[in-house]
């Protein structure tokens, strides 16, 4: 069976379908797996063995976007988070079972309209991702390996890293930045303390990353910590050559943002922060590594509540 699985937003959320995919491609090994995504996501789905074919959502009109999955002679979809423009596309398309969470306007051109009520955060973004596989496969097994991704370049990538900055301790990774469905973080001053807190105790080291719209942010913190022996990398490389990097890292510290799930599908421990909502928390947005490895801290609205978690966070950090 050839099956598309769409996620065309931004990286956190396309990691949260790819155990969908895995669930999907060992469900029965013959079955084709197709995934459409948004354009930075392409080469990180193409190193995914359970993953047979990547399309790109690349903003093409909708006849051009149906005429490519029409060539596919795509046989079922499953639709993880839908739009008008990619549901009216899959109509058109012909793609005989199109599957979908029943929610927005876009869900008329769908087959099958599963009810999920997201917004009462039951479950993790990736586990509604994986149940609505069970429309297409009932007993289909839900169970996924954990790391999802491994790379057996990613060694020797890290030991070049190591060598280019002479690194010869265990990296503590610090990703102080802010995107996607996050909406709470540390300023810059508290980051700036919360790494301190590890430089002190020298026995780490400490790395600061950035993406590639991170510019002004990475010069910042080179000005905060120009008289330390800070590793500053600066993200001119694919999504893949990052996520190779950070697979070796002891620890990523970041808010609850792309590269956080990043580091939780290679494997890597997270310290992560998210906000006191149920929307933000991670409830919804745990990662989909395994959870002994990830720690999460909701960061309170009120200041003698977040002060003290501050705290708690330092404390932990100089602790490691």
């Amino acid at each position: 069976m050839n099956i598309l699985v769409v996620r065309t937003d931004k990286l956190g959320d396309f990691i949260t379908a790819l155990p969908t995919m895995y669930v999907l491609k060992h469900h029965n090994p013959k079955n084709r797996i197709i995934a459409c995504v948004a354009p930075m996501n392409k080469t990180l789905a193409q190193t995914c063995d359970f993953i047979d074919e990547v399309i790109v959502d690349s903003g093409q009109s909708i006849s051009s976007l149906a005429s490519e999955l029409r060539a596919l002679k795509i046989d079922a979809s499953i639709t993880l988070f839908s739009n008008t423009r990619i549901a009216l596309a899959q109509f058109l398309a012909r793609i005989p079972i199109r599957i979908a969470p029943a929610t927005k306007i876009a869900q008329i051109f769908y087959t099958h309209r599963v009810k999920q009520r997201r917004s009462e955060v039951k479950m993790a973004e990736f586990e509604y991702n994986l149940e609505l596989t069970k429309t297409l496969f009932g007993d289909i097994n839900l169970v996924y390996k954990k790391p999802l991704l491994e790379f057996e370049d990613a060694k020797n990538i890290y030991k070049v890293f190591c060598i280019n900055n002479e690194i010869e301790k265990d990296v503590i990774a610090f990703h102080v930045g802010f995107g996607g469905s996050s909406d709470a973080n540390w300023n810059l001053n508290e980051y700036e303390e919360l790494i301190h807190s590890v430089l002190i105790e020298n026995k780490y080291q400490v790395v600061l990353t950035f993406g590639p719209d991170e510019k002004e942010l990475y010069e910042e913190m080179q000005g905060r910590f120009m008289a330390y022996n800070v590793v500053f990398y600066f993200s001119q490389d694919s999504i893949t050559y990052f996520a190779k990097l950070i697979s070796n890292f002891k620890l990523f510290v970041s808010t609850s943002t792309g590269t956080y799930h990043l580091a939780s599908l290679v494997g890597t421990p997270t310290m992560t922060f998210f906000g006191d909502t149920l929307f933000a928390s991670s409830k919804r947005w745990k990662a989909v590594g395994d959870e002994k490895f990830q720690e999460h801290f909701m960061i309170p609205l009120s200041k003698d509540a977040r002060d003290k978690m501050f705290k708690d966070v330092k404390k932990k950090l100089a602790a490691i």
